[in-house]
């Protein structure tokens, strides 16, 4: 079976300075790929990129073995969330409207008010926060809806950019829970962008390590600890040696 996600020599710059320099990558049906690396290293560059929000130089990006062009890039864009790192709710609205904001365009509200309620459930917000406007939330409760809204629509492909970034750990460990019980309940295939070991061990089938703009290291999670890779080690154990 082909890759859901199949990225080939992706290349992107700015002001001359390479960012994305031949990266390689696939994401397969049902899998949870998790990249890594250091600050400035490209990791949302990677993402922007995936999602059509730069343009790059060269390489291709294949969706179910289809180029991202045409009717194909709208097929795609029409089955994938996203879990932003701050969760982006929009502040005018209440919570519901943010978790159906996709499916009251094609639904009845009744109806998307409905699916915004289920998905709060899963995500263990109850009825009574539906209602109530973002600012009320805690930053937890906001990831959260967050992660209601990426998942609303049952998409195909969800993304996840940086998505424990300001919870402490207790909170950050139930929001690891979620996605990893969602990815595998769901059928989706995930892509999370992260720094944060802990989520790394949580969500990961597969880790790849980006550093100066290319694929370092890639490959299965119970392979990560014992790669010969000094720099992947030193990023694991968050050291520095000169």
């Amino acid at each position: 079976m082909a890759p859901l996600l199949t990225i080939r020599g992706l290349k992107k710059s700015f002001g001359g300075k390479p960012v994305l320099d031949g990266i390689d990558l696939d994401l397969e049906e049902g899998g949870s790929l998790v990249v890594i690396g250091g600050s400035g290293t490209g990791k949302s560059v990677l993402m922007r990129t995936i999602l059509g929000l730069e343009t790059p130089e060269a390489g291709e990006i294949l969706f179910r073995g289809a180029p991202l062009v045409g009717a194909h890039r709208t097929a795609f864009l029409d089955s994938f969330g996203m879990l932003f790192q701050n969760a982006a709710l929009f502040d005018s609205l209440p919570v519901w409207k943010n978790v159906a904001f996709r499916l009251l365009k094609t639904l009845p509200r009744a109806e998307a008010r409905r699916i915004a309620l289920e998905k709060l459930a899963r995500v263990g917000l109850g009825p009574e926060v539906a209602d109530l406007m973002p600012a009320a939330l805690s930053g937890g409760m906001r990831k959260r809806a967050g992660l209601a809204r990426a998942i609303a629509a049952d998409p195909a492909v969800i993304f996840f950019d940086e998505p424990t970034t300001g919870l402490d750990p207790i909170r950050a460990a139930r929001i690891n829970a979620l996605i990893r019980g969602i990815v595998e309940e769901s059928g989706a295939s995930a892509i999370t962008i992260t720094h944060d070991m802990t989520s790394v061990r949580s969500i990961a089938d597969h880790v790849a390590l980006l550093d100066k703009g290319r694929i370092r290291w890639h490959g299965p999670l119970h392979e990560m600890d014992d790669a010969p890779d000094d720099y992947l080690h030193d990023f694991i154990l968050g050291q520095w040696r000169e």
